[in-house]
């Protein structure tokens, strides 16, 4: 028999796997398990509660050559190192895989690292371990805990509402959310009110701008015209004179490294990255990136962690990069340490650079455009958050006049800090203020009286989303970006212009739920559950008495549900488009890819269409087809003409139905951070304008 030379290392993904690989020499081996290889079946339930809850595990189907490859290489190893993903997940991976390839389970079969370099993985072959058994129980109880809530009110809903429907765990609790806040919105009635601003001149003739502030001493209300007006005239009337000159500094901190949530949100709102590209992007980063000469490495430290801490080595590294790149005065006086919530495992470090040198201008060229967005994001906080705040010296001016009091402000940066090198914080420009003494006589030199309307609540953004998730303690970093994607695909909540909006699906199936199934929807009884899992991760409880405490009720309102929940008929929406093969009035399905138009007449005509959303204009190029909406392979929305592939026309810019004044094409508008802009659609037109 042949001596077996190589050691096995089994990851989950073929990237991390060529990246591990050129750190090994040749007495090791790197395969990869494509994610999980055993799983609960799809088709069953694959629980049996009579039985403690006890799974029932299958080969995931198209896994079986994969599986039977990494059997082989484990035959021909000396040794097998299980280095899947540092979290429950991971370690469930690795357990399944132990079992399915005969390793003793309490042998030191198990790696991980934080972070695929070189040094990290040479590190974690030094201190091997046993597979964590609460981590894989708290992982089991969480997959049985949504598989009996997926598969047991999704065939409800199927029966009760319409085929094809489903139900989650957290998904049923973030969809709650939104309902709630979509309520607060449709209950909300604006109120009417009024601001006073002002333009005052000095006696050396500066002019500088101030606000009502207080009247009798007191704050305000100014409920409507007729009162504003009044305030106006007396104003008018009053002698001012400056009555209090307050100057003093103000510091600004930078902010923690990056979690998953956090960096979900900036991403969100900074790069306009939906939570499901973010994390596909810092996967990426975090398996390897082929740098050319240095080779393929991972950039970033593991993308799913809750915690702001940072390595001592890190942070040395940082604060010497700090020195020498920027100089003492710009490097925080102690080393900073952020807290983490309460509610966090603190498991893994940060989101961070595995090499502050790594600058994102250096590797620029390896990274694809979006890839080298969220690198430098990462990177700035990372770099940002060690050093110390930027300074600002801030005026504040009373100026008083019977019984009206106005106050102006200004500020001026007199350090950058951090802020010299995180351009997400980026201070606005100095608002300066000339010189002024108290007592000083001022005159009025304009009054602006504005109305206003109180606005409702803000919908929820994804990145909203994401972080009331987080502060209720509902799921987890893993589960934030599937959940937020999922309640989507499954056409409960659409997004309009970048808000989370319930359908009328959504809304139907919540009250449902909330109603038949309260203890599910509730975000307490949720957050609770994840607390209980964190215990059985930390030896705490069992889980299987937590799936008892769980499924028993749960089984009796599921019972209930079957005779009491009421059958609703959900109208099909009908549209004008007329079904050109019978001639009926199609009407608009929910599919796996979102809405298309349908034949009611199913199944003797199966014909089907997209659903065109028509902008109101015509083709600019073949003059004949209309100017839809389409959406690209990575979802993002732009603008073609509806005879494609005849004509290619398109741009990512909305178009509108006003007309240029100069060559009369139609004007299609973009948005920046700073400005809405409309210019002409004709690439030989230079007439644009600032809305």
């Amino acid at each position: 028999m042949a001596k077996k030379k190589n050691k096995l290392v089994i990851v989950e993904s073929p990237a991390k796997a060529k990246t591990i690989n050129k750190f090994l020499g040749s007495d090791f081996k790197v395969q990869a398990s494509m994610g999980h290889v055993i799983d609960l079946p799809k088709s069953q339930l694959g629980v049996n509660t009579e039985e403690d809850f006890k799974p029932k595990y299958i080969t995931i189907r198209g896994k079986g050559k994969i599986l039977q490859k990494l059997k082989r290489g484990a035959k021909k190893s000396k040794e097998v190192l299980l280095a899947t993903d540092p979290d429950r997940e991971g370690e469930a991976i690795s357990w399944h895989l132990a079992r399915a390839l005969d390793i003793d389970e309490s042998a030191k079969c198990r790696i991980e690292f934080n972070e695929i370099t070189k040094k990290a993985v040479q590190n974690a072959l030094k201190e091997p371990r046993s597979i964590d058994e609460n981590r894989v129980d708290a992982q089991q109880a969480r997959r049985v805990l949504d598989r009996l809530v997926g598969y047991k009110l999704s065939p409800l809903l199927w029966k009760k509402v319409r085929r094809g429907l489903s139900a989650g765990r957290v998904q049923s609790v973030a969809v709650k959310l939104i309902c709630e806040k979509e309520e607060e919105v449709k209950a909300f009635e604006p109120q009417e009110y009024w601001t006073v601003d002002v333009e005052v001149k000095t006696e050396n003739k500066d002019k500088f701008k101030a606000k009502l502030y207080r009247i009798n001493n007191k704050k305000f209300k100014l409920k409507n015209k007729e009162e504003t007006d009044q305030v106006v005239k007396e104003l008018k009337q009053t002698d001012l004179k400056i009555s209090k000159i307050k100057e003093s500094k103000r510091r600004r901190h930078p902010s923690a490294p990056f979690t998953t949530s956090s960096l979900q949100q900036k991403a969100s709102t900074n790069l306009y990255f939906s939570t499901k590209k973010t994390m596909y992007l810092a996967q990426q980063l975090y398996e390897g990136i082929d740098l050319g000469s240095e080779g393929a490495i991972g950039l970033i430290t593991y993308m799913r962690t809750d915690s702001t801490r940072v390595s001592k080595e890190a942070q040395n590294e940082l604060r010497g990069y700090i020195t020498d790149e920027f100089g003492e005065k710009y490097l925080s006086n102690q080393p900073k340490k952020y807290k983490t919530k309460n509610k966090s495992q603190d498991a893994h470090e940060a989101i961070r650079p595995t090499s502050v040198y790594r600058t994102p201008n250096k590797i620029k060229e390896h990274l694809s455009k979006e890839e080298y967005k969220l690198y430098k994001l990462i990177w700035e906080r990372f770099v940002a958050s060690q050093m110390s705040p930027a300074v600002y010296k801030t005026l504040t001016v009373d100026i008083t006049g019977g019984k009206y009091k106005l106050r102006a402000k200004g500020s001026q940066e007199l350090f950058p800090g951090f802020l010299k090198v995180d351009t997400t914080r980026q201070s606005k420009k100095d608002e300066l203020l000339p010189d002024l003494a108290e007592k000083e006589k001022v005159d009025l030199s304009e009054v602006t009286p504005d109305q206003h309307f109180t606005k409702p609540p803000p919908r929820y953004t994804e990145a909203k989303l994401v972080k009331t998730l987080e502060q209720k303690g509902i799921g987890r970093p893993s589960t934030y970006a599937p959940v937020v994607s999922t309640i989507q695909k499954r056409n409960y909540v659409e997004k309009e212009n970048g808000k989370l909006i319930p359908t009328e699906l959504g809304e139907l199936v919540n009250k449902l739920l909330v109603e038949h199934f309260p203890d599910v929807t509730d975000v307490e009884f949720t957050a609770q559950l994840e607390k209980n899992l964190d215990k059985i991760e930390a030896g705490e409880k069992e889980w299987v008495e937590l799936l008892g405490e769980f499924y028993e009720p749960f089984a009796e309102r599921l019972e209930s549900a079957q005779e009491n929940m009421e059958k609703v008929e959900l109208e099909e929406e009908v549209t004008d488009e007329i079904c050109e093969k019978c001639g009926k009035n199609m009407i608009v399905k929910h599919g796996r890819y979102g809405k298309f138009l349908a034949c009611p007449g199913f199944p003797d005509c199966k014909n089907t269409k997209p659903i065109l959303v028509k902008m109101g204009v015509k083709c600019p190029e073949c003059e004949d087809g209309d100017v839809i909406e389409r959406k690209s392979k990575k979802g993002r929305v732009f603008y073609g003409c509806s005879s494609y592939p005849d004509c290619e026309f398109m741009t990512w810019h909305k178009p509108t139905k006003e007309e240029c004044p100069e060559c009369k094409q139609f004007l299609v508008e973009k948005k920046t951070k700073k400005e809405t802009k409309q210019y002409c659609i004709n690439s030989e037109c230079d007439y644009e304008k600032i809305l």
